[in-house]
């Protein structure tokens, strides 16, 4: 069973700047294996290594959509990006965040730190794939949101770091407040 970092108990460690995969040298496709048995057995939409104990700069995305969901198991995308880097931001959009590193527990009950986030609408990247060819890419919508939300992690940013007001929340209180909240697309450039 892999163990998630928390801020509770981690925080120092999450805050480090992850490694750049080395093709040659790493057994990163282990690496991969651990971060897709992490998200089977888990509701989110993506993770970084760093999550798990792997100071790795990977991003492994389960769910593109705002459908929480589809989190549950079942559902896998199965998105790779390794030493990705973002060369170009366009636009604003707005999201209540949550992670799987910034979670309390209050009365036997997880609570998530969680927060409304501004992100990019559009990024442009270039990343290598599992067969270590170099890629670029355009992503937009939700997937960029998802995207910056764990390249973050590579860099050792939280979340909370970029929240105005952290508000304490259950899963269930977060699938709520986005019922009338949802994913919102200030400007697209």
């Amino acid at each position: 069973m892999l163990n998630r970092k928390t801020i509770e108990n981690d925080e120092e460690y999450l805050r480090q700047i992850s490694d750049e995969v080395d093709f040659l040298n790493d057994n990163y496709l282990d690496h991969i294996a651990k971060l897709k048995e992490y998200c089977d057995n888990n509701q989110v939409y993506a993770l970084s290594p760093i999550q798990i104990g792997i100071p790795k700069r990977i991003i492994y995305i389960k769910n593109t959509t705002t459908d929480m969901d589809n989190n549950k198991k079942g559902h896998d995308e199965g998105i790779i990006y390794i030493n990705p880097i973002i060369v170009k931001e366009e636009g604003k959009t707005s999201f209540l965040e949550g992670c799987e590193s910034c979670v309390l527990k209050k009365d036997d009950v997880t609570l998530y730190y969680v927060g409304e986030v501004e992100r990019p609408y559009k990024i442009e990247i270039e990343y290598y794939d599992i067969n270590g060819n170099k890629n670029e890419k355009s992503i937009e919508g939700f997937e960029a949101t998802i995207f910056c939300h764990e390249y973050d992690h590579l860099n050792g940013i939280l979340h909370m770091d970029k929240i105005k007001e952290v508000l304490e929340m259950t899963p269930d209180e977060m699938r709520e407040y986005r019922s009338t909240h949802p994913y919102n697309i200030i400007s697209k450039d």
